[in-house]
């Protein structure tokens, strides 16, 4: 019979061969996987040949913003994640300076003395230093008290970091102006914010570019102007720092 071992002249006795395996044959799964590899291969640069440039700058933008090399250029081509990726670092840096110049200007007022009369504020858009009117200007007048010189030299101070720019926000309590010179509080304020900013173009090298006055008269108070006291608190010159760069200041 066929599954009988079979004898050799030698008198020896030969095994039987090994059952045949099922499936594919293990060869021809190698050379799927090589044709497979090659069809997506030739796919790939089909793609390439249809795509256009400017979905290839896109990819490219991408790709950079990954790797670390991304560069501010108004004019670049750069997805969404890439541009929102970059913006999240500006925004990192700008936090940490505007903490850093709120604790450099906290460390002005201890050393002047200025503690009692000014206040600062920081959020995510800058830094607000503010003074009581009653360091900076006598009731109903724009000239700057002894005091105020003191005050000015912080804010200058505090502008020798190059990266903010300065506004300069005069306040008043709504009351009618005494002097006569000035028929609103809109003029008032403006007016002191206005002193203030020619103080320290007069007294530093700092550009005038970099700095704004604004008058609000009695339209942001911080406190009812209902009580002495809170018109006092209300009556104020506010020096508010933003990093540059910002479209509106």
């Amino acid at each position: 019979m066929a599954d009988e071992p079979i004898e050799e002249q030698s008198g020896g006795v030969k095994s039987s061969p090994p059952p045949q395996e099922e499936g594919i044959p293990a060869w021809m799964a190698t050379f799927a996987d090589m044709v497979t590899l090659l069809l997506c291969f030739f796919v790939l640069l089909l793609s390439f040949t249809n795509s256009d440039v400017t979905n290839f700058k896109m990819m490219m933008g991408s790709i950079q913003d990954a790797l670390g090399v991304q560069l501010e250029d108004s004019a670049a081509l750069s997805t969404p994640y890439a541009e929102s990726s970059f913006k999240e670092r500006k925004s990192v840096k700008e936090n940490r300076a505007i903490v850093e110049l709120g604790a450099r200007l906290k460390q002005f007022i201890r050393a002047k003395d200025l503690s009692k009369m000014a206040r600062i504020s920081s959020d995510k858009s800058g830094v607000m230093l503010r003074f009581d009117n009653s360091a900076m200007f006598a009731k109903g007048t724009v000239t700057l008290s002894p005091a105020a010189q003191q005050a000015l030299k912080i804010v200058i101070d505090g502008m020798k970091d190059k990266d903010f720019n300065l506004v300069i926000r005069g306040h008043t309590d709504g009351e009618q102006p005494e002097s006569t010179l000035y028929s609103s509080n809109w003029e008032l304020s403006a007016a002191r914010a206005a002193t203030c900013l020619r103080y320290i173009l007069a007294h530093s090298d700092i550009s005038a570019k970099r700095m704004k006055a604004v008058g609000y008269a009695s339209a942001k108070p911080i406190l009812p102007s209902t009580t002495e006291a809170n018109k006092r608190t209300n009556r104020r010159v506010e020096f508010f720092y933003l990093p540059q760069g910002r479209s509106k200041w």
